[in-house]
């Protein structure tokens, strides 16, 4: 017999939004990625002044292979950023690598929800990866047991999710007001970067749609269990 999971309807809306989100981020980061900025200087070394400028001494800024895949490491003190930022004094180079400066200060700073963020990794990284398919197969073998643990291990990587947003959004908001307290950007400038900024920030609000509408969909499930 086929086992169809009724649920999986539910995924299509936040799918749509996330595919979306994706496209967007890429495509506005192509196009200010084509548009230098007037300041001479490369996103690294923006980063570096930035960070000393804030009292933040011991975070070491390297480049990594990759494409969009910047991040900063609050355990080992690292900002990375990918080889088309380090380098570039693009609009797009510069707002990605000031964001990712908004990290390490925050990190500096005692910023409460990314101390939060670093002690959910490990239930996020859990709950992702097996919340959702225990549920199914409880749903499946008609274990409600199963159905809810897997909903207590997803609720920790939407947790996870939702504490993001407010780290991003604020790392975001650092990056944008150091810009332009710096004379870094122009206002022009600065709007192109804050249209970067605010697109990436989309794919982080469609993670957390997609993780809230797969916890629904376990608790659904786990009622659909109990009528069985």
């Amino acid at each position: 017999m086929f086992l169809y999971d009724p649920t999986i309807i539910m995924l299509i809306p936040v799918l749509l939004i996330s595919m979306y989100a994706q496209y967007k981020v890429k495509s506005t980061f192509n196009k200010y990625s084509e548009i230098s900025t007037n300041v001479n200087k490369t996103a690294a070394e923006i980063v570096r002044e930035l960070l000393v400028e804030n009292g933040v001494n011991d975070i070491k800024v390297k480049r990594i292979e990759g494409d969009l895949n910047d991040h900063y490491d609050p355990k080992n003190k690292v900002l990375n950023l990918s080889q088309n930022i380090y380098a570039s004094n693009s609009i797009a180079a510069i707002g990605v690598a000031a964001h990712e400066a908004g990290h390490a200060i925050q990190d500096a700073k005692g910023y409460t929800p990314l101390k939060l963020r670093a002690n959910l990794v490990p239930a996020a990284s859990i709950g992702s990866s097996w919340g959702l398919p225990m549920a199914i197969i409880g749903f499946f073998l008609q274990t409600q047991f199963l159905i809810a643990l897997g909903f207590i291990m997803f609720l920790g990587a939407f947790i996870f999710h939702l504490v993001t947003l407010p780290v991003e959004f604020n790392a975001s908001k650092r990056a944008l007001t150091l810009l332009k307290s710096n004379n870094i950007l122009n206002p022009k400038e600065l709007k192109g970067a804050k249209k970067v900024l605010r697109a990436a920030a989309f794919t982080y609000v469609s993670a957390t749609l997609v993780a809230l509408v797969n916890l629904v969909r376990i608790a659904v499930l786990f009622g659909m269990g109990s009528n069985d």
